[in-house]
Order: C-alpha cells, then structure tokens, then sequence
C-alpha cells in the first residue's frame, strides 16, 4: 500500500519508489491519507497519480466531504455510505449515499466498472448488457487486475482519526 497526503499528493519520494516498484512489477494499491487537513483535494491527488506516475488508477472509495468537514467515506463497489459520527472512528453508520454526492458516485463507479471490465470477458458482457454484476465478482477482477499491475486501487481516509482504516485493510486483504 502507497500512501499519499491528500494535500501533497505525489511527492518526489513517492516517485522514486513508485519507479522502483514499476521495475520489479510489484502489485500495490494507494491509500489518501489526511483527508481532514487543511488543503486536502482527493481529485487534485488523483490527477497527480495519473499524470505525475502515469499509472491507472481507480478509486474504489470517494470521500463524503473534506478538510473539517470529512466525515466518511462512499464505497463504489457496494454503493454505500461509511459515515463517521465521532471523531475516533468507532460510531460508523452504512448509509445510503447522500444525495448531493449520487450522480459523482455513479460516475465514478461507471468509471470502475469499465476498468475492471477489461480484465473480465464475462463483467464486460454483463456491463455492456446493463445487467447488474456482483460485487464478489468485481472485487476478483479488481484483485486480477492488481496483481498484475493492470490496475492500481485508490482508497481515502484519515489514519490520525481512525476513518477509512478499516475499509483500507479490507481493500488489502480483498
């Protein structure tokens, strides 16, 4: 898992090791951490993957708001809401996704599943049906994409706060 400061995005170190890490063909995922600071912007840093690092990445996770106001978490696979109702991140609720952030999370996850679907005959068969495709079988394809080093996974939260570590773990061990 590379970590990458929400507001610093990608720093010359991370180029470094991401370079070293392209060579020997190592599988990895990014984790955006400080979500909750000052200057945080996950889609500045996604920007910064791609063009600085050139890699494909693909979130799997949006933030529900940022700076003070990040206070979860939306995950595009089950098209739910983490939301964090302390500041510990032990009262999290799954909620349906607010409204304000529908239509940017059913893009994003339109953006995933045409990833993922590369990689998977059947989940681009069942895409371009407009069939619904199971999650146990998009999390496969994203993991045969990952291993390749096809696809990078990019997930967001806040370790200081305990927000989004969780959902992080679980997105490693998937």
């Amino acid at each position: 898992v590379t970590v990458m400061c929400a507001k610093g995005g990608v720093e010359p170190q991370s180029e470094t090791v991401w370079h070293q890490a392209n060579k020997y063909h190592v599988p990895r995922m990014i984790y955006v951490n400080k979500m909750d600071i000052m200057g945080a912007d996950f889609y500045h840093v996604l920007d910064m993957i791609k063009d600085r690092l050139k890699a494909n990445a693909i979130p799997l996770q949006l933030p529900i708001g940022k700076e003070e106001t990040f206070k979860g978490i939306i995950d595009l696979l089950e098209m739910k809401a983490y939301v964090y109702y302390d500041d510990l991140g032990k009262d999290i609720r799954v909620e349906e996704i607010p409204e304000d952030m529908r239509e940017l999370a059913e893009e994003y996850r339109e953006k995933m599943l045409d990833a993922v679907s590369m990689f998977d005959d059947e989940i681009m068969e069942m895409y371009l049906e407009g069939k619904e495709i199971p999650t146990a079988k998009i999390r496969a394809a994203i993991r045969k994409a990952t291993v390749a080093v096809e696809m990078i996974p990019v997930v967001c939260g806040t370790s200081y706060r305990n927000k989004g570590v969780q959902k992080l773990l679980d997105a490693t061990v998937d």
